[in-house]
């Protein structure tokens, strides 16, 4: 039953005692729903969100060169740990080495994530770093395979596992530090600097190793040069490392750590000082969101994986391109996507999620098939365009979906739930894709098939974000609303001041 001037009243309420005791009931509400007070706001520091969003994004371009520098150097590390022979089996092998670092990853966010929502997202972060850098400066000194045998692929899938592990604390730690310090106004765009750092990763690696093709031949290539990458790795994580140690905790994690000292209303304090969330809360209460975000996700990063991984190998091994121009082609598609990114995060703000997220889904499931006819062309014109209609749409997600995922989430679980959808999904989805693709393509013979895997991505894609509610503008969940102005703060507490009756 609804009491039309006073809002909702409880469910089991008796309509003649409702008549009777109005007030009482009306204050009964105003217990359990106090209005906003200044002092519930949170207004956010700029200095501490730039801070937040340089260290986070920092470590997501590690994560992403780690990866990228793997996937450009496929071929290579094909031959440098993998016995000679077949090079179409050399290259499953490699792929199939880049995948199963992604297994374990469903396994670092199920740690990492809840003991995020239970230590603190900055400790956490800082640790997958340190594992991120390790694994990765240590697949620089393996052996070759004809210098150990096959302890070298044992070596170099022991440390692809430690990466995969480390990944599955910090894209869900990254995102949700990031939404948890930005002010709710601009959540999609202080978000896209996450994706930002996504696409500098990429270029990073891109444009190493391009340079190493050039100097280098293919027998300094298979001998050190590939090597050279993956040692950068090391002093990019100390100072990655040393950026996330200088930060604070987020303003929404301390509210949770210490609501005796910050609680803000009766209200908030109850949704916050709930316990943190291990894993059989998140399973059994948020199981309908968790499958929602694992849609999302394989979507979001089959497209991605398809066009900013795999795209290279596919214009050397499919095309024939030389693996320096296939590189330089992609590192030009990415640099335009840097400068679109933050802009779309602007527009998901202005327009909302949704709106952005569908059209990147709906760009991939109605363009790829004429993007990779372009591509199949050959010409440098043909194949730009190809690439820059698949980025395009690709964009359109890197720009919103930092600012969606963590919003799916509440507070208390949002670190580890998003930690387990995320690398659950990306295990079986995303590091997958340039193994499945070659595959596929070797069993049908058709070029088009990495064009199909992505449409078919894209209507799972646009079923989800059809069903994922609308965030942007909007305090997140367990918390209290983040704005960036006083100002803004009083302009919250008066706008839902009752008006004045006569």
């Amino acid at each position: 039953m609804v009491d039309k001037e006073d809002g909702a009243a409880p469910a089991d309420a008796d309509p003649e005692a409702l008549k009777r005791h109005r007030t009482l009931f009306r204050a009964v509400r105003r217990r359990r729903n106090p209005p906003l007070r200044r002092t519930d706001i949170t207004v956010t520091d700029e200095a501490a969100v730039q801070r937040a969003v340089k260290a986070a994004s920092l470590g997501n371009a590690m994560e992403w060169f780690d990866f990228g520098i793997y996937s450009y150097l496929a071929v290579t590390i094909g031959h440098v740990f993998f016995p000679s022979g077949n090079g179409t089996v050399q290259l499953l092998s490699s792929f199939a080495t880049f995948a199963v670092s992604f297994l374990v990853r469903p396994l670092g966010g199920m740690v990492f994530g809840p003991m995020g929502d239970r230590i603190g997202r900055k400790k956490v972060l800082a640790l997958t770093m340190i594992m991120m850098a390790i694994g990765t400066f240590a697949i620089g000194l393996i052996p070759s395979y004809a210098s150990i045998g096959f302890w070298a692929p044992f070596l170099l899938i022991l440390f692809r596992l430690v990466q995969g592990f480390s990944t599955g604390g910090e894209y869900g730690g990254a995102s949700t530090f990031i939404a948890e310090y930005a002010p709710d106004r601009r959540r999609g765009f202080f978000g896209s600097f996450l994706e930002l750092g996504t696409l500098a990763g990429y270029i990073g690696a891109a444009g190493l190793v391009t340079l190493l093709t050039a100097l280098l031949s293919n027998a300094g290539m298979d001998s050190w040069g590939w090597r050279v990458p993956f040692l950068v790795a090391g002093p990019i994580g100390l100072i990655g490392l040393y950026l996330r140690l200088r930060l604070d905790e987020t303003p929404a994690f301390r509210k949770l750590e210490d609501d005796s000292v910050h609680r803000a209303s009766e209200a908030a304090s109850t949704v916050e000082a709930t316990a943190r969330g291990d894993l059989t809360k998140i399973f059994r209460n948020h199981w309908p969101t968790l499958v929602l975000c694992v849609c999302l996700v394989g979507a979001y990063n089959i497209t991605d994986y398809m066009l900013l991984s795999y795209m290279p190998t596919y214009l050397s091994d499919r095309m024939g391109y030389s693996e320096t121009h296939g590189l330089l082609i992609l590192i030009a598609t990415m640099v335009v996507l840097m400068l679109l990114i933050n802009q779309v995060g602007k527009l998901s703000d202005r327009l909302g999620r949704k709106p952005v997220l569908m059209t990147g889904m709906l760009g991939f499931l109605l363009l790829s098939v004429p993007a990779f006819l372009l591509v199949e062309q050959g010409s440098l014109a043909a194949v730009s365009a190809g690439m820059l209609m698949l980025g395009l749409s690709l964009v359109c997600l890197l720009g919103t979906m930092s600012a969606a995922l963590p919003a799916l989430f509440p507070t208390q679980v949002r670190y580890g739930s998003l930690s387990i959808g995320y690398n659950l999904s990306a295990s079986l989805f995303g590091g997958t894709t340039p193994l499945v693709i070659t595959a596929l393509i070797s069993v049908t013979g058709s070029d088009l098939m990495p064009a199909y895997y992505s449409m078919a991505a894209a209507l799972v894609g646009v079923i989800s974000v059809a069903c994922m509610k609308e965030t942007a503008r909007r305090p997140l969940e367990g918390s209290p609303p983040a704005v960036a102005t006083p100002e803004e703060a009083a302009e919250l507490v008066e706008g839902q001041a009752p008006l004045p009756r006569f």
